[in-house]
């Protein structure tokens, strides 16, 4: 197994983290990956697994060990009566996504990032924007499972409290090495851009959720617009050379759009001419893709994330509040806020469990000072029972935690069985899930 010394400090994608391990492994066998818990659990080191980096929270910190499983990838075996997959965890998800259109296959739920691994994005809770459909982890219909003592489980749906702790566990219940999809037969989606006014948009909220597969609301508070990006089913054939909107894509997000974001922290008060601009280049014809292509997005332009899920029938209030706040106290909105809905999930730590859901974005530049601006629309958030998205920034506490998720304290009494040694703990985790660290 390959194994090395880390020259110099690991960071997440958004640059927000970052951290000194003494040694990162890479494991290309489940032996391998055995092994390596058992060394640390023996000599009393923790262990932290990493993915893609895409988690804006603290969640694969570690100043002693990392365990990556970019030599564990792939599809290792497909189901096709069925249409299920086994996975390696430390996949992709734009490669996933190809691998399995290869084999007559396709998944409900998709990635914004191509570059997430499988194992990353379960473990932070990845959670996709459609009417009728929630989180990755309710597409798993197994996984397998190295506890800290090294031992190997295969974990389905028969296995009840096991199952809906593991499938989204911040890794904290051991190293998942497979995960098993439901899949489904290959399907196409018609994408379309529309541009409307704030008000407009939450007059006919619920309309507009209900009446779109896959819905996600881009609002410039400044300006007082929306961007509507919908992806729904159709039978229409590919549109040629999607090259082209794949091409303005990638200009508005990584050239356009952050040049103009440079722009107004120096001149907050371009930040309505440049949301007029986003509004022209939003303009466009439907395309038609795979469905695996529709989603995914290269990003070069780094930024920090919060996110928070709320009864999705308190929507419409809570957007109205932050509009009223942002406008009162003049606050920094120069990044769009996102607004996504899921629909209710059985996995215990899922923003989703048991509601259906409307989940909230803030986003800002690292290099900017977002705290008060994010603390500010939290307590809005707050005030209508808004569970964090884990992988996102947050200030919750245990206490507060132990309020919003009704399996939250069966989840670290499992923990604590499972990783008595607290092996794949850190102290951030530590803290969030209330238990001890030394």
């Amino acid at each position: 197994m390959q194994r090395t010394l880390l020259p110099k400090p690991w960071r997440n994608w958004a640059g927000n983290v970052r951290c000194q391990p003494s040694h990162c492994a890479y494991p290309a066998t489940l032996e391998e990956v055995q092994s390596e818990l058992m060394r640390c659990t023996e000599e009393a080191e923790r262990l932290r697994v990493v993915g893609g980096g895409h988690a804006h929270t603290p969640l694969s910190f570690s100043d002693e060990n990392h365990m990556s499983l970019a030599h564990f990838t792939g599809i290792e075996s497909v189901d096709k009566p069925r249409r299920r997959a086994w996975v390696r965890a430390g996949t992709r998800l734009g490669r996933l996504g190809q691998s399995l259109a290869q084999r007559g296959l396709a998944l409900d739920v998709h990635g914004d990032y191509t570059q997430q691994t499988l194992g990353g994005a379960l473990a932070g809770g990845l959670i996709n924007s459609a009417n009728g459909l929630s989180s990755l982890a309710s597409l798993v219909t197994g996984f397998r499972v190295v506890l800290p003592n090294g031992t190997a489980h295969t974990v389905t749906q028969d296995n009840g409290d096991n199952f809906d702790a593991g499938r989204l566990s911040l890794g904290v219940m051991g190293v998942i090495t497979h995960i098993e999809l439901q899949c489904r037969t290959p399907y196409r989606l018609v994408t379309r851009r529309e541009n409307a006014r704030f008000d407009s948009v939450i007059d006919r909220l619920e309309r507009l959720r209900r009446g779109h597969r896959h819905l996600t609301l881009y609002w410039h508070p400044a300006a007082g617009d929306v961007l509507l990006l919908s992806r729904n089913l159709t039978r229409a054939p590919v549109t040629r050379f999607p090259g082209r909107r794949l091409a303005q894509d990638f200009i508005a997000n990584n050239l356009v759009g952050p040049a103009w974001d440079r722009t107004t922290q120096r001149a907050p008060g371009l930040t309505p001419l440049a949301h007029r601009i986003n509004r022209l280049v939003g303009r466009d014809r439907p395309w038609v893709t795979e469905s695996h292509e529709a989603f995914g997005r290269i990003r070069w332009v780094r930024h920090v994330e919060s996110e928070y899920a709320i009864p999705v029938n308190a929507a419409p209030e809570a957007l109205r509040q932050i509009d009223h706040l942002i406008r009162v106290l003049d606050l920094p909105a120069r990044l769009p806020i996102t607004v996504r809905f899921a629909s209710a999930d059985t996995a215990w730590l899922s923003p989703a469990y048991q509601q259906e859901v409307a989940l909230i974005g803030l986003r800002a530049p690292p290099d900017t000072q977002h705290a008060d601006y994010f603390a500010a629309l939290w307590e809005v958030l707050d005030r209508h029972g808004g569970r964090p998205h884990w992988a996102k920034l947050h200030d919750k506490s245990a206490h507060e935690l132990r309020q919003l998720y009704p399996r939250f304290d069966d989840f670290v009494a499992l923990r604590q069985k499972v990783d008595p040694c607290g092996v794949l703990l850190n102290r951030y985790l530590a803290n969030l899930l209330g238990v001890g660290y030394e």
